[in-house]
Parts: C-alpha cells; sequence; structure tokens
C-alpha cells in the first residue's frame, strides 16, 4: 500500500510555516484541505483562527480534527495540517495521568494511523525548544514530546523545510 508523501515544515513562532505551506499546497492543487487541530482556548486564539480563515480563502475544505487526525478523510487530497504543537497540546492536557513517555506513543500511533492515508500531508510544527529551559515542568516536559514528535516526523518524512524569518531553509 501506498502511504503518504509527507513534507515538513517547522520553524518559530510567525517564522512564515502556514504562508508557505499554504502555497506549497496551492501549487499542488486548486481544492487543498486543511486540517485545523486547534481548540479556541481563549479569545487570542479565536482571532487566530479566524485569520488563518481569512487568510486561505474559499477554495479550502477545513477539517476541525483537535485529536484523532487518522479519522480524517483524505484519502487522495493535498492537506496542510496546522499544527503539530496545538494538536499535542490537545493530547497532553487530554491525558495528563500519562507519562510523557505514554503521550509520545499515543501520538505517534495516530500519526503513524495518519501516515497509512495515501495522500499527500504538508505538516507544520512549531520548534519550541530552541530557547533556553523552561521555567515550570509542565512547560520542560511538553518541550521534550514537542522535540520527539518533531524528529519522529522528521525521520519519515519526504521533505524538511525550517522557516526563518520567513524563508524557507531545506532540511531533507
Amino acid at each position: 500500500m501506498k502511504r503518504a508523501g509527507i513534507h515538513f515544515v517547522t520553524g518559530g513562532q510567525r517564522s512564515g510555516k502556514s504562508r508557505f505551506a499554504q502555497e506549497w499546497a496551492m501549487k499542488k492543487t486548486t481544492k487543498p484541505y486543511y486540517l485545523a487541530t486547534s481548540r479556541i482556548w481563549d479569545d487570542d486564539f479565536k482571532q487566530r483562527i479566524a485569520r488563518h480563515q481569512k487568510d486561505r480563502g474559499d477554495n479550502w475544505t477545513t477539517l476541525e480534527i483537535p485529536v484523532h487526525l487518522s479519522q480524517a478523510d483524505v484519502t487522495g487530497k493535498v492537506v496542510v495540517l496546522d499544527c503539530i504543537t496545538m494538536w499535542l497540546t490537545n493530547i497532553y492536557f487530554d491525558n495528563q495521568s500519562l507519562t510523557i513517555d505514554e503521550i509520545l506513543e499515543i501520538a505517534k500511533e495516530e500519526l503513524n494511523k495518519l501516515f497509512e492515508k495515501e495522500c499527500e500531508l504538508i505538516i507544520i510544527s512549531n520548534e519550541i525548544g530552541m530557547g533556553g529551559h523552561a521555567e515550570n515542568e509542565i512547560a520542560r516536559k511538553f518541550a521534550d514530546l514537542q522535540g520527539w514528535t518533531n524528529q519522529f516526523i522528521a525521520s519519515l518524512a519526504n521533505t524538511v523545510t525550517l522557516m526563518v524569518s520567513g524563508l524557507p531553509l531545506k532540511i531533507k
């Protein structure tokens, strides 16, 4: 069985990841899919989501799936998955009684199910661990989870792009 084509786009906050991924998808199809993972945590997130929706336009099909990504019907589609960080946040807070290793296994299992689909995935994530160590235990554990998940995705990806100041740097 053919697996998903995986294109991983990572970088810091406001580095141009979403714009780059959306432009990439639009070069591949006129009817891309957008797999949104964010929950609306507060008014700021509500405004961020509205901005992303406006930036995309009407030709996008949006699927809002905060945890179970493999439930998305994306076979044969070009899909921007935005983003792994928000998705991991959802899994992390839904499973606070588990260890980081157990949560990482849940994430890998869900990603592997998604990667079994025959589609083109452009996956967006954040490099949150590029600064100093976080001040509290929750943030340190989440940074570890994010880093290990990014490594997992990058190891399976066909291409990896690091966004810096709006510029794409091809890593793989």
